[in-house]
């Protein structure tokens, strides 16, 4: 476990949401926005933040519309320490 990027993510409850709620398959901001109760911008800026750590990526970022966001290999490592 990379005790610096679980620190980063348990820091904010936005980051620790939305990583477990791509767990299971990849969703689009919305679809993430609906799951976590967060709104659409705040989805996107925690995105963003999650893609610059390497937790998260963009699968079709050539998509105007209904990108869609999994965990990195690095991000499921991390996902399933906090399930722990």
């Amino acid at each position: 476990m990379d005790v610096e990027e679980y620190s980063w993510v348990k820091a904010s409850e936005y980051r620790e949401k939305l990583l477990l709620a791509m767990d299971e398959k990849p969703r689009t901001p919305k679809e993430l926005s609906e799951i976590t109760d967060y709104y659409l911008s705040h989805v996107s800026n925690v995105l963003s933040d999650l893609d610059s750590h390497g937790l998260a990526e963009c699968i079709t970022p050539e998509k105007k519309k209904g990108r869609l966001w999994t965990s990195t290999e690095k991000g499921d490592e991390l996902i399933e320490d906090l399930k722990r």
